[in-house]
């Protein structure tokens, strides 16, 4: 790096307090901003200095204010919150940090808020707090279903729905339930684990167990859905790209009054037979421009597990695109022979 293009900037805190929850622990917040900005972070006093290109110490230090404004608030940082914050800084270098990471959605039962992690996942969220059906697509560990899990339960505890039901499709994506050990609630239960485990991660377990006796919260397979009207409840389909079109149709109109659906869905984990149509992408298809319905798409950007999920998503795209390209030529070349 020359001279020309190395900057130095100190950034001060008269709160220690929040100096030392913007460092992290043993600095571990610092040493993240160094191993993804490619700049030196240093606390020294009362201050934090970066030094490194112009544009990286620029958005560090953006970085920083952005975090020690969060905590002056009162919010513990978490390591994902910085990579979080950078990843939304390099996409709207003018978003607003602080305030993004203030929406709480939910308090988890870990005391963790459960918040957007990426601008898309905002929108999505705004979306669910906007309209009485939502269609969240995108690939998996993008928080679609988490998130709409999320509002299910602050709903809940706002008193804006008096129950919560969550459904899947019970499709045998590679394997045969039939083989499977146990009674039918035995067999159905890997599928709506899931559902379970998130729900876990914001309701202590007496107090889901308790809700689920008393039937506010209902965790069902699709089928289990047909002739009801679901009033006054926040209902969440999710895997919902195993759907036919006449499953999604049963489904969508079950909306009873002061009712609110959330669909979730991976348009490219399609586990129906071959020749089969998706319900979720048929719907996305007719209903997308009738309002009062939105659909958001969340991608490989949104991913907020593993990083190395997001390169695997971008990667078995890319070979999709390739195959789709290479069917299409070969389609031509025996159009013209």
């Amino acid at each position: 790096m020359s001279t020309e293009q190395s900057t130095r900037h100190a950034v001060q805190f008269a709160d220690i307090f929040v100096l030392r929850e913007v460092a992290g622990q043993l600095g571990g917040h610092l040493k993240q901003m160094e191993k993804e900005l490619g700049v030196s972070v240093k606390h020294r006093g009362d201050e934090i200095v970066v030094k490194g290109d112009r544009k990286s110490v620029q958005t560090a230090v953006r970085l920083l204010h952005a975090l020690g404004e969060l905590t002056a608030r009162g919010r513990a940082l978490h390591p994902t919150d910085v990579s979080d914050a950078l990843r939304l800084i390099r996409l709207d270098p003018e978003a607003d940090i602080s305030s993004f990471f203030r929406d709480v959605v939910v308090v988890g039962r870990n005391g963790t808020p459960i918040t957007a992690r990426t601008l898309n996942q905002a929108a999505y969220i705004q979306a669910l707090r906007r309209s009485d059906v939502v269609f969240g697509v995108g690939p998996a560990g993008t928080g679609k279903t988490y998130l709409a899990m999320a509002m299910a339960v602050s709903q809940l505890k706002k008193g804006r729905a008096k129950r919560i039901l969550l459904t899947r499709p019970a499709v045998e994506a590679g394997e045969k339930l039939g083989f499977l050990p146990g009674d039918l609630a035995e067999k159905i239960d890997p599928y709506l684990r899931p559902l379970f485990d998130a729900l876990l991660d914001m309701l202590e377990p007496a107090e889901l167990d308790d809700l689920m006796e008393k039937g506010i919260i209902e965790v069902a397979p699709l089928a289990f859905m047909r002739g009801r009207t679901l009033s006054n409840a926040f209902v969440v389909l999710d895997e919902a790209q195993n759907t036919t079109a006449e499953q999604m149709k049963m489904f969508l109109t079950r909306l009873g009054d002061n009712g609110r659906m959330v669909i979730t869905g991976d348009a490219s984990q399609v586990d129906l037979p071959r020749g089969k149509r998706s319900g979720l992408a048929h719907a996305v298809h007719l209903l997308g421009d009738i309002p009062g319905i939105e659909v958001v798409r969340l991608s490989a950007d949104d991913v907020v597990r593993h990083p190395l999920v997001a390169a695997m998503i971008e990667a078995y795209d890319e070979d999709d695109a390739a195959r789709m390209a290479a069917a299409a030529r070969r389609a031509r070349s025996e159009e013209e022979a």
